[in-house]
């Protein structure tokens, strides 16, 4: 598995070899193995499948008090992921990081705990798995608004379609810090 480096030194991006015999293809997510060899030490506790229509924005979602790295991939179509950091106090504090995933490239995008993401539907159906590294709690579940100025974030749609929840999540500014993250 290939390693690729973003613009926010804790977010990578994976890009997996596939191997074809003439009849299938096949290709490694995740093992346990690389996991310790690219430091990653935290366990996947959960995995979860979303599918979305094209232009569907999804995002920037994070869970607080109970945080979770996130390891997100496209298993049909395509999306535009994004990552930003929401740790108070870190030197990257509301820098962003994104990938293109889909179903050719088989990208994985490893977001830390301490991050918000999001992901915005380019192609017309996109299947997503998301593995987490703690279980989603419904009461911890908060949002950062997609579009916030002062993070800047180059969606690749100007317009795209949003749930209630996403139009009306709050700017990275107007959140109280004891509902953010802290760097350690």
């Amino acid at each position: 598995m290939k390693r690729i480096e973003t613009a926010l030194a804790e977010c990578v991006v994976f890009e997996p070899d596939v191997f074809h015999d003439g009849h299938c293809h096949r290709f490694q997510c995740w093992n346990a193995e690389l996991q310790r060899e690219l430091g990653l030490a935290e366990g996947f506790v959960q995995s979860a499948v979303s599918q979305c229509g094209k232009g569907v924005l999804r995002g920037l979602d994070y869970q607080w008090p109970d945080p979770q790295g996130m390891l997100v991939g496209a298993l049909d179509g395509e999306v535009y992921a994004v990552a930003v950091d929401i740790r108070l106090g870190s030197p990257g504090f509301g820098r962003w990081a994104a990938a293109t995933l889909n179903s050719e490239n088989r990208r994985l995008l490893w977001i830390p705990e301490g991050f918000a993401h999001g992901f915005v539907v380019l192609s017309e159906t996109a299947l997503l798995n998301h593995m987490s590294t703690a279980a989603d709690r419904p009461g911890h579940a908060a949002r950062v608004r997609w579009d916030d100025a002062s993070i800047g974030i180059a969606w690749p749609l100007a317009a795209p379609l949003l749930s209630a929840g996403d139009a009306q999540a709050p700017r990275l500014a107007e959140l109280a810090p004891d509902r953010l993250p802290v760097y350690a």
